[in-house]
């Protein structure tokens, strides 16, 4: 084995799966000097761009990027072109039976059978994460959520906000986000992935990424390796989180394990959501 082949199989031995993902880089397809680094940075997920990335003039030469890279032993998701686009049959096409895509992101997802046509075409195995990036699939979210094949919802927030007008803040973000995960949650679905943080500055970043975890997102697209380490700490239970889920079940045991009042529930299932991702994402508390 070689030694490139060898980081890539430890670093994916590791790889936080699907729905548990925090950060998702994406990166466009036109890079491949990158993706190898990308592969191997604590991204937890990886997400080579084939859509708004790259210009249609050089769609094909991405699209041999992507399918020489995972055929030469990487590992990746692809956003792929939307569902009424020309290329999306031809992203299909090429990323057909490589047993190394680890799924791929549909980008503009406005409906279900979109979701759907995109799974079944790629022999109804590969997970698909609708990406919401209008006013039309915010409001269809619950029925992509339900479709089969989707894994999890993505934010554009960008193109969310050329398409309606909204302004980048909290408060015109509030709406979208919401229905997102409430969308999910019926679904069955994990928590949505919130849109990229375009600033550098990584005070901005942890002010953005707070804010999409107080809706109830769980992830988070990138677009700088630099903002890696900051997304998946602030998308992790704090230390002080930790703490209060062990004090509380310790509190709970101790008392005979029975529900005392009606705020019991809430915080045992709060208390063991906080332990389980603690848990896979290794952390520890002195």
């Amino acid at each position: 084995m070689t030694a490139l082949a060898d980081q890539r199989s430890q670093r994916e031995s590791t790889r936080i799966g699907v729905g548990d993902a925090r950060s998702w880089l994406l990166l466009s397809a036109l890079e491949a000097g990158r993706f190898d680094h990308a592969q191997l940075s604590c991204a937890d997920q990886v997400v080579l761009d084939l859509e708004d990335g790259v210009d249609d003039t050089r769609k094909g030469l991405a699209r041999s990027n992507v399918v020489d890279w995972l055929l030469g032993g990487g590992s990746a998701w692809v956003r792929i072109n939307d569902w009424s686009s020309p290329h999306w049959s031809a992203d299909l096409e090429a990323l057909s039976r490589i047993p190394s895509l680890a799924g791929v992101m549909l980008a503009k997802t406005e409906a279900a059978e979109q979701v759907t046509d995109t799974f079944q075409r790629l022999g109804g195995e590969i997970p698909v994460v609708a990406l919401v990036e209008s006013a039309v699939g915010i409001e269809g979210a619950c029925a992509i959520a339900t479709a089969r094949g989707a894994a999890r919802l993505a934010f554009g927030s960008g193109d969310y906000r050329r398409d309606t007008g909204a302004e980048n803040n909290e408060l015109a973000m509030a709406y979208p986000r919401t229905r997102l995960v409430v969308a999910s949650r019926i679904g069955r679905l994990p928590g949505p992935i919130d849109g990229p943080t375009v600033s550098k500055s990584h005070g901005v970043l942890r002010e953005q990424s707070a804010a999409g975890v107080a809706m109830g997102m769980t992830g988070k697209l990138c677009l700088d390796v630099e903002q890696l380490d900051v997304i998946n700490e602030s998308l992790s239970p704090s230390a002080s989180d930790v703490r209060w889920a062990m004090g509380f079940f310790a509190e709970f045991s101790a008392s005979g394990g029975i529900i005392r009042d009606g705020s019991d529930k809430p915080r045992l299932a709060r208390a063991e959501t906080i332990l389980v991702r603690a848990e896979r994402y290794s952390i520890s508390v002195d």
